[in-house]
């Protein structure tokens, strides 16, 4: 065996090591959160209704109240990590987090590097507007007025769907749909769930009710690669939580929807 045969079979097994090396240092999470009796949980400070801080301070929203049902049915403490969407994964992947709860969606480039739960809370696109206007389906958008931003990911796929009576008007930011329909140029919203619940916190203006759904990306609690046991106890409390729910009360409690019957 040459010199360099030599290097390349250590260089290998040096990066084989330390594979195993990471996998196993995340392998006991579930056992290491009850060892330290604390659960720490990256979430959410800057996107309302999933986390946000209070006039208080301290966090609120959806993925706070989550991680506490978390926390509370594993029986430890409960330790809050604000991150931003940039940097929840790497949190995640170099230990300064046990879970990742703050609105993720799953996709293939994110499950190449973590892993997800089941879903626990509802994240899509879709139809909104008052509870005396009748929009079950696209077909029940005939003859009726829906703001929508110009480009968005709701534009394109409400135009696929929308029947040819129906009119879309299209505005070139969030805001300025939001405020068309608030104002009554429009019956009806096309926008995210995220963004309709919101605006209800802020505004009880023509409160945006859910019609129906256009694209539906609902949210995962991240884990790190190899914690089975972690991802099965929290798949258990989501579980039990969307049984007894109480999943259900911080849907209606943050979204003003219950939990659609899909998740």
């Amino acid at each position: 065996m040459n010199r360099r045969t030599i290097l390349r079979f250590l260089s290998t097994s040096a990066l084989a090591l330390g594979l195993l090396s990471s996998l196993t240092a995340f392998a006991d999470g579930l056992d290491n959160v009850k060892k330290a009796g604390v659960l720490r949980v990256a979430v959410p400070q800057d996107f309302p209704p999933f986390g946000t801080v209070g006039a208080d301070m301290k966090p609120q929203g959806y993925d706070i109240d989550m991680a506490a049902l978390i926390a509370k049915e594993m029986g430890v403490k409960l330790e809050l990590i604000p991150v931003s969407s940039t940097n929840r994964i790497p949190y995640l992947t170099t230990g300064k987090a046990d879970l990742v709860i703050s609105s993720l969606g799953k996709n293939p480039d994110r499950e190449k590097v973590i892993d997800f739960t089941i879903a626990y809370a509802p994240f899509y696109n879709g139809v909104f507007g008052p509870a005396d206007v009748k929009a079950a389906s696209a077909a029940d958008l005939a003859g009726k007025s829906i703001a929508v931003t110009r480009g968005s990911v709701e534009d394109l796929e409400l135009t696929k769907i929308a029947p040819a009576t129906a009119v879309i008007k299209r505005f070139e930011d969030n805001n300025t749909t939001i405020s068309a329909y608030l104002s009554g140029q429009t019956q009806l919203a096309a926008t995210g769930n995220v963004v309709a619940a919101a605006l209800n916190e802020r505004t009880k203006l023509r409160p945006l009710t859910s019609k129906f759904l256009i694209k539906n990306s609902p949210c995962f609690v991240g884990v790190n690669k190899g914690e089975v046991a972690l991802i099965a106890r929290v798949n258990e409390v989501i579980t039990k939580a969307k049984k007894d729910g109480s999943l259900n009360q911080i849907a209606l409690k943050w979204l003003r929807n219950p939990l659609p019957a899909e998740l």
